[in-house]
């Protein structure tokens, strides 16, 4: 038996769709080939492909039009923050209309939903929920602190030299919208606490958790991005903290260990120490404590002197 003719580039290394082969005039034969496996109807893998969200994803998107990637499955491509317990998750999420059969692939969890236009976008060539759409989406499965984590990294400005994009995802006012669209869809009423809470300004889920942990246990409101001159750009900042009693907090996460970042750290907590400010630094050490002993700390040095 003669070995089967090599596959074209394109479709050698990651997963393919039926439409896809007939346009590289691979017949039906060839498709049987030892080679290749299924993955499910229209779809076809690589022998010896590692597994890869993104390469599955748009096949699967190709091969169920009308359908769209979706849930954690739209979180994870789209970069958005998810507890540890979903990440490297591998099932794939494909949401349909309600006019289109209900998804019935193994590995694939089906959802019929009701989405409007412009919550689904073209992302990678793969059609898929915006981010907004799957901040909603994820209102079903995230714990409530968990999801203003995520909205929070939807409102934030980003940074265009690192994140390529020079506005946030979505604001307030446009989630709110969204969420008067959907008043029947599980998840509805933890998403209406969640943008209750969400606030620009965190940069990171951590930053977030802390700002919750401070305010649940009854403490003001910080200011997020707080820096020692309000409204110069180029003054110091620290992530939260409370400007009348000249207070900054700062979380260090796993970014703060390099050497130039660790230096930049040192010129901010000495202009914040320069400046007269009560200082606080907080790391993976608090957070597992749930900021407990941080609130702690914190609530001590708002009290009047």
């Amino acid at each position: 038996m003669h070995p089967p003719a090599a596959l074209p580039a394109h479709l050698a290394s990651a997963p393919f769709t039926v439409y896809e082969a007939r346009a590289a005039t691979l017949g039906s034969s060839r498709l049987r080939a030892s080679d290749l496996a299924t993955a499910g109807r229209l779809i076809y893998l690589p022998t010896g492909w590692e597994f890869e969200l993104r390469g599955l994803a748009r096949a699967l998107s190709a091969a169920t039009p009308g359908a769209w990637i979706s849930h954690l499955t739209a979180a994870m491509l789209l970069g958005l923050w998810l507890p540890s317990w979903f990440r490297g998750c591998q099932e794939l999420h494909l949401s349909k209309p309600r006019a289109l059969p209900p998804v019935r692939r193994e590995g694939v969890v089906g959802h019929t939903v009701l989405a409007f236009n412009d919550e689904l976008m073209v992302w990678d060539g793969i059609r898929i929920s915006t981010p907004a759409r799957t901040w909603l989406d994820l209102a079903r499965i995230l714990p409530l602190t968990d999801l203003v984590a995520v909205g929070d990294q939807l409102v934030r400005q980003p940074r265009p030299e690192l994140e390529g994009r020079t506005e946030p995802w979505a604001t307030r006012p446009q989630l709110a919208a969204m969420l008067r669209r959907h008043p029947k869809l599980k998840g509805i009423v933890k998403a209406r606490q969640a943008l209750e809470l969400i606030r620009p300004g965190s940069d990171s889920a951590p930053e977030t958790v802390l700002r919750l942990a401070l305010t649940g246990a009854g403490l003001p409101e910080p200011e997020l991005q707080l820096r020692i001159v309000p409204g110069d750009p180029y003054s110091p900042a620290a992530d939260l903290g409370y400007r009348r009693q000249r207070i900054a907090i700062q979380y260090d996460g796993g970014h703060h260990r390099t050497r130039e970042q660790q230096s930049r750290d040192n010129r901010r907590d000495e202009s914040f120490n320069a400046a007269g400010w009560r200082y606080f630094k907080f790391n993976a050490d608090d957070l597992a404590d749930d900021f407990r002993g941080a609130v702690l700390r914190v609530r001590a040095a708002l009290r009047p002197r």
